[in-house]
């Protein structure tokens, strides 16, 4: 059981970390929106800007990925300095400064500084991430899974903020198209870091840090991330977020490529955004009931059945079936991942640990949605789906040989 850091704060417990995930959801909900923002008007904007190579026209989306991934460390090891509310009030506020930057940089019709703005966001965003983490801080063992799924559960309404924001704010500093969506962003930026301040982040005390320090020294990271279950964890959630996002980019250019209509690829997607995030109000209590294993399996069968779908045809009804399949097994398998990740490290270990597993993450999620672009337009739709097929595979039989191996040791992991 953890205490609070300031005088007479009560013990944590349940309670406490159900205030705790509903402060982040809030907060995932309002700096949260920035991502579909990012992701939804970047590559327009982009081709906007540019006026004659197009090929580029998605990098300001792959400048955004990358900066999650080169974020990941830096936000852990600043938090770990200043502490969890500061370090993500910061974040937030490096989203508005980047919301700010992507305005102005739109206004000079200028691509590579957008591309540099929407990299700051993407760093403020990968404070972002660690919201999900944050929420397993003070609270019960049997309760992270369901806090990690309540903070994402505001997702769903960021999914809403963000595509509506677009809308309303469109036109608004023409010719600068997109402009009022960042400034926008900034605002949101803002909003969220006001939010964060109510987070109370519970801290172990003196006694209780002299009794971990004599039970067992923090280890090396490297003895951390070998471990068996951590390894699976890592390889099913990079699975699972960068096959999602290397077809859900791909989506909407083959729903248009097929000959149906832009209104086609947009709902689609909202319908995909829906299915990332509305499960999360029950992840986190079928995860206690049924256990982590059993979730990420469900996840990952769901997203191989997304591929099947995509390549079973090209009608209307396959790509929304298919795209809210593979919203639905992001979440199962994501939310695993991570609670499974959280089962591996000592709270002395955590910054460095939830740091090495996000670079590595969000490293591959730039990675894949890079590469969508290019696979489809030279190997086609029916090729992006066969190739997450294995990719997926790999991941289900690593969680099996997981599983088994948990089930054959009384101590699958160390605490």
């Amino acid at each position: 059981m953890t205490a609070i850091s300031s005088p007479g704060a009560p013990v944590a417990t349940v309670s406490f970390a159900r205030r705790n995930a509903f402060v982040l959801a809030t907060a995932q909900a309002v700096v949260g929106a920035a991502a579909p923002v990012a992701i939804s008007t970047g590559g327009l904007a982009g081709t906007w800007l540019l006026l004659e190579d197009k090929t580029l026209a998605t990098l300001p989306v792959t400048g955004f990925n990358v900066g999650v991934a080169i974020g990941a460390l830096p936000a852990a090891a600043f938090m770990r300095l200043v502490g969890r509310r500061l370090g993500l009030c910061s974040g937030a506020l490096a989203v508005s400064v980047g919301g700010l930057l992507a305005g102005f940089a739109l206004f000079s019709q200028n691509f590579w500084f957008f591309v540099a703005a929407m990299m700051v966001i993407g760093s403020g965003n990968a404070f972002t991430q660690q919201y999900r983490f944050a929420a397993t801080d003070g609270a019960p063992h049997d309760y992270q899974a369901r806090a990690i799924a309540i903070v994402l559960a505001g997702g769903m309404f960021a999914a809403v903020i963000g595509p509506q924001m677009v809308n309303f704010t469109t036109g608004l500093f023409r010719p600068a198209e997109f402009a009022g969506a960042f400034f926008g962003v900034c605002i949101l930026g803002l909003l969220g870091s006001a939010v964060l301040s109510r987070l109370r982040v519970p801290e172990r005390d003196e006694a209780a840090d002299a009794a971990a320090t004599s039970e067992a020294e923090a280890r090396p990271l490297a003895e951390i991330v070998s471990q068996p279950r951590f390894l699976t964890a890592l390889l099913c959630g990079v699975g699972s977020f960068a096959m999602m996002s290397f077809v859900m980019t791909g989506a909407p250019l083959a729903i248009v490529a097929c000959g149906h209509p832009q209104e086609a690829s947009f709902l689609g997607i909202q319908w995909h955004v829906m299915a990332m995030f509305a499960p999360s109000f029950f992840t986190g209590r079928l995860i206690a009931r049924y256990g982590k294993e059993r979730i990420i399996g469900i996840g990952l069968l769901a997203l191989i059945a997304s591929f099947l779908v995509f390549l079973s045809g090209i009608a209307v009804w396959q790509f929304w079936l298919g795209l809210v399949l593979l919203g639905f097994g992001w979440n199962f398998g994501f939310i695993g991942a991570t609670a499974m990740v959280a089962e591996t490290h000592r709270p002395s270990e955590k910054n460095k640990t939830q740091g090495f597993h996000d670079l590595v993450l969000f490293s591959s999620v730039a990675f894949a949605s890079f590469l969508s672009g290019r696979v489809f337009v030279t190997s086609g739709w029916d090729t992006m789906n066969l190739i997450g097929l294995p990719i997926v595979g790999v991941c289900l039989a690593a969680l099996l040989l997981e599983a088994r191996r948990s089930a054959r040791s009384a101590s699958p992991y160390s605490r």
